[in-house]
C-alpha cells in the first residue's frame, strides 16, 4: 500500500510517501516561505527523487485541520486536485491527531498544542495502549488554562508537542501540577510521515472520502467570518 501524505496546517510544510511499513521519502520545511510556494515543488521533488509514478499510489492523506486557515486551504486544494486528477481517495487526518502520532509508543499522555491565536490553542489528549493509538479528548479549541486544568486532574505525566509550546511554555510551567516535558525539535512540529502512517490505519478501517467530499475542519470561524457576524450584530441592534 502506498500513500502520499501532505501537511500544511501550521508553520511547517511537509510531504511524504509511505509504502507499506516504510517511509520512502519525507520533505519538511519550516522557513519563511508560504505553503503556496513550497508544497507542490516539495511533492514534485520527492516524486522525482523516488521515481514514483503517482498513478500507483492508493490514497492521498491530508492533515485536514484545525490549523492555519490559509495553510489548510492550500493543503486541501492540493489534495483535492491530485485526488480528482488521479481518481484516488483522500484520507482526512485531524491535524492534532497527526501531531500526537509523532510520539508513537510513549507511555505518557500526549498533549499537542497549536497556537490558535486569541488566547486559544488547538489541542487534545492522547495515549498509546499496547501500541494502540487512543484518543482521550478529541481535538478542540480552548484556552491553555482549560487544557492544563484537565491534565492536572488526570495526575499522569504528560508530553507537550506543537508550535504552541514556544508561545505558552512559561504559562504551562507556572500552572502544571504533574510531571511534564516538551517534545524535542525533531518531533514537535507537524510531519507528513506521521500523517501518512496514521492514514494507513484509517484506510484499513475504511475511513476514506472522495476528493469532492473533502473539506477542511477549521473548528472555529475565520477572523473575516467573526468580523462579519459582529457587524451584522451591530446592524441589528
Amino acid at each position: 500500500m502506498k500513500i502520499l501524505a501532505i501537511d500544511s496546517s501550521g508553520l511547517v510544510a511537509s510531504a511524504a510517501i509511505i509504502e507499506d511499513e516504510n517511509m520512502v521519502a519525507e520533505y519538511t520545511i519550516n522557513y519563511k516561505k508560504t505553503h503556496s510556494q513550497t508544497l507542490l515543488p516539495m511533492i514534485d521533488e520527492i516524486v522525482k527523487m523516488t521515481d514514483t509514478d503517482l498513478s500507483t499510489i492508493d490514497a492521498i492523506a491530508i492533515a485536514g485541520g484545525p490549523g492555519s486557515f490559509t495553510g489548510l486551504r492550500i493543503g486541501s486544494a492540493t489534495a483535492k486536485g491530485l485526488g480528482l486528477a488521479l481518481n484516488k481517495p483522500l484520507i482526512h487526518i485531524p491535524t492534532v491527531d497527526g501531531l500526537a502520532f509523532n510520539l508513537y509508543g510513549t507511555d505518557k499522555i500526549i498533549c499537542p498544542i497549536m497556537d490558535a491565536k486569541r488566547n486559544q490553542v488547538y489541542t487534545g489528549l492522547y495515549e498509546f495502549n499496547n501500541e494502540q493509538f487512543h484518543i482521550i479528548e478529541s481535538q478542540m479549541a480552548v484556552s491553555i488554562d482549560e487544557i492544563v486544568d484537565k491534565i492536572n486532574t488526570m495526575g499522569r505525566t504528560v508530553i507537550f508537542v506543537g508550535d504552541g509550546i514556544s508561545v505558552y511554555e512559561k504559562q504551562i510551567q507556572e500552572m502544571i501540577k504533574v510531571d511534564f516535558s516538551f517534545a524535542p525539535a525533531h518531533l514537535n512540529k507537524q510531519r507528513a510521515a506521521a500523517v501518512g502512517t496514521l492514514a494507513k490505519k484509517y484506510f484499513e478501517e475504511g475511513k476514506i472520502e472522495t476528493a469532492t467530499e473533502h473539506k477542511p475542519d477549521y473548528l472555529r470561524l475565520s477572523q473575516a467570518e467573526r468580523e462579519r457576524l459582529e457587524m451584522l450584530g451591530k446592524n441589528n441592534d
